[in-house]
Formats: structure tokens, C-alpha cells, sequence
């Protein structure tokens, strides 16, 4: 298979993946580097090459962004857009190989918070009143994550939203396809100037993800919100495995 078709397979696959539940980077980053090109670009590159199919989703996706646990978009968008400046400069400036043992736990964290999201919600819910001085900062972690790594970015939020009580994954999905977005977009911009992109395995990721991106969210808006937790599980149970796997062992 030449390295075009791989490319633009695990692109289709990455954005499809984006769409329904996050962790479409498990995809595209192993792809990138798996044909030659370094940790560090093939984490950039992958940033932008599933920029456009993120874009797709969020599109579709539109007219069912909302606030969560009562926060406005507007306040979230300013955080996670911070938060994605300040990760995308740190990953050009700081090395990957720390952070590479730390992001096993970190989805770890977040695929029990995604698993227990009803049951914290309902217990948290009890002793805190979520609002913009909880869910900002919390959300500008986030950014600073997404813009550095952002490796199931999107699976946290919905762990992190979840367990706040913002509500059932399938309507938190549309306002986390475009957060994810816009901490993408930001770093994208950083890497571009920064000339960290190896644009010709960036191409053919890009095209794969546009397509991939715009099927699953017409598919992601149609399943049913207990399919949409299932596979969201799946997803970041299957995602913490293989980086646990590519840290350890």
C-alpha cells in the first residue's frame, strides 16, 4: 500500500473517529510516524491534517451547540482558545518524552470519568454549583492539553463535562466537536508559522479526514445517545490501552 492510500485510509478513519466520539489522533499520529516522519512534526502534522474534518463535523453539527452546565459558549470558546495557544508554543519548545509517560494516566483519568460521568454528576451536583469559575479553568487545562498533544482531547471534555452534570454525551457531543475545533485551530496557526509541517503526508490526511469528518457526524446526529456512549467508551478504553502499550511496553 503506497503511503498516500495509508494516509488518506487513516485519515478517512481519524475524522470518522472525531465525529462520533474523539481519539481520531490514535489513527493519524501512529500513521504519520509509521511512514517517517519524526514524534514532534507527525504530532503537528496530524493537528492539521484533522483541522479541515474537524471543521466538517462542527459544521454539521452546528445548530446543536449549546452552553454547558449553564456556562455560555462564548466564556468556553475564550478559554479553550487560550489554552491551545499556550500547549501549541509548549510542545515546539519542550521535549515529548515526559509527557509521553504521563498521557497513559492522563486517559486513564478520563476514561473513568467518562465511565462513571451519571453517577459523579449526580454526587457533585450535591456539594458544588458548577459555573464559568469551575468550568473555565477547567476548560483552559483542556485547550493548553488539546493544543499540546490532544491525543482523546474530545473524550475528556465529555468525562469532564459529564461529571459536572452538563449532560448526555450525545447532546454534549456538538459544543466538544467544535471546542476541539477551536484549540485545533489556534494550534494549527503556531505550527504553520513555526514551519513545523511535513506538508506531503499532510495532503492526502487532509482529504481522508474532510470526508471521514462530514460522514460521522451525519452519523453521529442520527445514533441513538446510548450507541453514541458505548462507542465513546470503547473508544477511550481501546485509546488508554494502546498508549499505555506505547509508553510501557
Amino acid at each position: 500500500m503506497s503511503d498516500f492510500v495509508l494516509l488518506f485510509l487513516a485519515g478517512l478513519l481519524a475524522g470518522s473517529m472525531n465525529a462520533l466520539a474523539g481519539g481520531g489522533s490514535f489513527v493519524s499520529l501512529p500513521a504519520l510516524i509509521s511512514v517517517g516522519v519524526p514524534s514532534v512534526t507527525a504530532n503537528a502534522t496530524s493537528t492539521l491534517a484533522l483541522f479541515p474534518g474537524g471543521v466538517a463535523s462542527s459544521w454539521v453539527y452546528r445548530n446543536g451547540v449549546g452552553n454547558v452546565c449553564g456556562v455560555g459558549v462564548l466564556p468556553i470558546a475564550v478559554a479553550t482558545i487560550l489554552g491551545g495557544v499556550v500547549g501549541s508554543v509548549l510542545l515546539l519548545l519542550t521535549p515529548t518524552t515526559l509527557f509521553d509517560a504521563i498521557l497513559p494516566w492522563l486517559l486513564l483519568i478520563a476514561t473513568v470519568m467518562l465511565a462513571a460521568g451519571p453517577q459523579l454528576s449526580t454526587r457533585l451536583r450535591t456539594h458544588i454549583h458548577p459555573g464559568v469559575m469551575v468550568v473555565a479553568p477547567i476548560q483552559f487545562a483542556l485547550g493548553v492539553y488539546g493544543g499540546y498533544f490532544g491525543g482523546a482531547v474530545g473524550l475528556m471534555m465529555l468525562a469532564a463535562w459529564s461529571a459536572l452534570g452538563g449532560g448526555d454525551i450525545k447532546t454534549l457531543n456538538p459544543t466538544r466537536m467544535v471546542m476541539v475545533t477551536a484549540a485545533n485551530a489556534v494550534a494549527v496557526v503556531v505550527f504553520v508559522v513555526a514551519g513545523a509541517i511535513e506538508w506531503t503526508q499532510c495532503v492526502p490526511m487532509i482529504v481522508g479526514a474532510v470526508a471521514g469528518g462530514w460522514a460521522g457526524a451525519h452519523i453521529g446526529r442520527k445514533l441513538p445517545p446510548p450507541a453514541i456512549r458505548a462507542l465513546t467508551l470503547a473508544t477511550a478504553v481501546l485509546t488508554t490501552a494502546v498508549f499505555f502499550g506505547r509508553a510501557y511496553f
